[in-house]
């Protein structure tokens, strides 16, 4: 049996205890079988065979995915899909290459299941007109694949049909049993809540922003933005999803702010004038990611968000580096 195949099967039945082992044979792996990371090692003269832990792992900064393939076993297998971040015509895009989407749409079905139950018991909507105007988005994927695997009756997606969504709310809060999810991007939720404000069918809603205002609004910090929220969806808190292109795991916030990840999705902090100083104990800095789910493209990113650590656990993100684009996922700057 191969790597690739005994890691998927042991992927969704990591802990926080085994996943250190696991993200530590992965970066193994991807060492001697990503072309574009084992180039970025070898440049760096890091010996994969002398990285012990995975503070000692150096990182791919994630602007590889807009001038690299990152893929492991390149040859091996031609992408099925391919998302793509969000940016204007004058930015270069991310390209994230996708073996099996199949096991995208699987694994962020069992994250979204471990924090707030079965699929079968939602109604899934979503406001992410950005995303779909521009394509190849995996948070539009992923939302297609929860509206499917829910089983509901309405679709999905909305663009700026605000008269359709008020009826799919109301239809989908008459049903029993099911709870409503709004999923949306910043600035399409903040204009349906100011058009619609003191409507019925917007209270009583589960609502997770995916951050971005992408031009089309002043940016908010993220008090300001749940605040605004609020005042159009009632006093419930706003939820948030933590993501991005690069990602194929995702970490939730539910109302406060902080951000939860499974054992499959593990963050670690640097000082962000140091790449090479990641841990898993520092309280603040740049983020780094370990998604183990990128056992076909990269596990260890780089990313250019800056963060908080909680004793808890938790993680809160806090802006962008500076010069950096605002892109992807709850960039809230």
């Amino acid at each position: 049996m191969s790597f690739r195949t005994q890691y998927l099967l042991a992927l969704p039945h990591l802990t926080a205890a085994t996943a250190p082992a696991a993200a530590l044979a992965l970066f193994r792996y991807q060492a001697g079988h990503c072309a574009p990371y084992a180039a970025y090692l070898a440049a760096l003269g890091r010996d994969p065979a002398a990285v012990e832990s995975l503070e000692q792992i150096p990182f791919l900064p994630i602007e590889f995915f807009k001038t690299h393939e990152v893929r492991t076993d390149a040859t091996d297998w031609q992408p099925a899909e391919t998302f793509l971040s969000s940016g204007t015509t004058l930015q270069q895009r991310s390209q994230h290459h996708v073996r099996q989407p199949e096991l995208y749409h699987q694994h962020a079905q069992r994250i979204f299941e471990h924090y707030y139950g079965p699929l079968s018991g939602w109604t899934v909507l979503a406001l992410l007109p950005s995303y779909l105007e521009q394509g190849g988005s995996s948070l539009v994927a992923m939302v297609d694949h929860f509206a499917r695997a829910s089983g509901q009756q309405q679709p999905a997606f909305f663009l700026h049909d605000h008269a359709a969504l008020l009826a799919a709310l109301a239809e989908a809060k008459e049903q029993a049993g099911r709870k409503v999810l709004l999923i949306g991007v910043s600035y399409a939720l903040l204009d349906f809540v100011e058009a619609h404000a003191g409507r019925p069918e917007l209270l009583g809603l589960t609502v997770l922003e995916t951050g971005g205002m992408k031009g089309r609004r002043r940016e908010m910090i993220r008090e300001e933005l749940h605040a605004a929220l609020q005042r159009g969806f009632g006093p419930v808190g706003i939820h948030s999803e933590y993501g991005m292109t690069e990602m194929l795991g995702q970490a939730y916030s539910f109302g406060d702010g902080r951000f939860w990840a499974p054992p499959q999705l593990q963050i670690l902090l640097r000082d962000p004038s140091d790449p090479f100083s990641a841990s898993a104990s520092r309280a603040s800095g740049a983020l780094n990611v370990i998604d183990l789910a990128n056992i076909d493209s990269c596990a260890f990113l780089e990313t250019k968000d800056l963060a908080r650590r909680h004793p808890d656990g938790s993680f809160e993100v806090l802006g962008r580096l500076d010069n950096s684009d605002i892109r992807g996922c709850n960039q809230l700057v």
